[in-house]
C-alpha cells in the first residue's frame, strides 16, 4: 500500500511535532504539519531528482495530504511516514529521470582541483571522491530496492515507517535493504579495486 494509498482510505487526525491540536482538521493545523515537515520533505525529494523537480513534487505531496487528509490514521502510520509515502510514490513517476540524473552523476569524474599531492591523495580516499561511482551504482539498482535504501540514508526513516510509508511487510524492508546494500558494496569495491 502506498502513501497515496494510506491517504486514501483512514482519516486525519495526527499530531505535527510541537503541535497543541488535537485533530487536524482545520488550516491552522494542516498548515503545522506543513510547516514541521516541508523542509524535510523538499530535500528528501531533491537529492533524488534535483532542486526543481522537488518544488513540484513538494507541491504536489502536500496537495494531496491536504486533499486526503480527513482519511489519514495515525494509527497505521505517522504524519512523517504517510508523507514520506505520498513522496516516494510521486518520485516513482520520475523514475527515469531519477536513473538518468544518477547515471549523468556517474559518469562525471571525481575533483580534481586538488593543488598539491596529498591533496590529491586525500581525495582519492574520501567518500567525496565516491560521489559519481555511488550514483552510478544507485542507478544500477532496482527501483523497490533504490526506494527503501534512500529512505533510509536520505530521510532516516526507520523499517516500520518504511513499510508503512511503501505500504510493503516489514521482512521485506529489511530484504530490500540488505540487498541494495550488498550490491552497492560489490560494485563499490570493484570500483575500489580497479582505481
Amino acid at each position: 500500500m502506498t502513501g497515496e494509498t494510506i491517504a486514501a482510505t483512514v482519516p486525519w487526525t495526527a499530531r505535527a511535532p510541537g503541535a497543541v491540536h488535537d485533530t487536524l482538521d482545520g488550516a491552522d493545523a494542516f498548515a503545522a504539519v506543513f510547516d514541521a515537515y516541508f523542509g524535510e520533505i523538499h530535500a528528501y525529494a531533491a537529492q533524488r531528482l534535483g532542486p526543481d523537480i522537488a518544488e513540484d513534487i513538494v507541491a504536489e505531496t502536500f496537495l494531496t495530504a491536504f486533499r486526503k487528509r480527513d482519511r489519514y490514521d495515525p494509527s497505521r502510520a505517522g504524519v512523517r511516514a504517510w508523507l514520506y509515502g505520498i513522496a516516494t510514490n510521486l518520485i516513482g513517476k520520475h523514475r527515469r529521470l531519477e536513473a538518468r540524473t544518477l547515471r549523468a552523476l556517474g559518469r562525471c569524474g571525481a575533483d580534481t582541483d586538488a593543488p598539491g599531492h596529498e591533496e590529491s591523495v586525500a581525495v582519492r580516499v574520501s567518500a567525496q571522491s565516491l560521489r559519481p561511482e555511488l550514483a552510478a551504482a544507485l542507478a544500477e539498482l532496482d527501483r523497490r530496492d533504490r526506494d527503501v535504501l534512500l529512505l533510509v540514508a536520505l530521510a532516516g526513516l526507520s523499517h516500520d515507517e518504511i513499510a508503512t510509508a511503501l505500504g510493503i511487510p516489514y521482512g521485506t524492508v529489511g530484504s530490500r535493504l540488505s540487498r541494495a546494500r550488498k550490491k552497492l558494496r560489490g560494485r563499490l569495491g570493484e570500483v575500489r579495486g580497479d582505481g
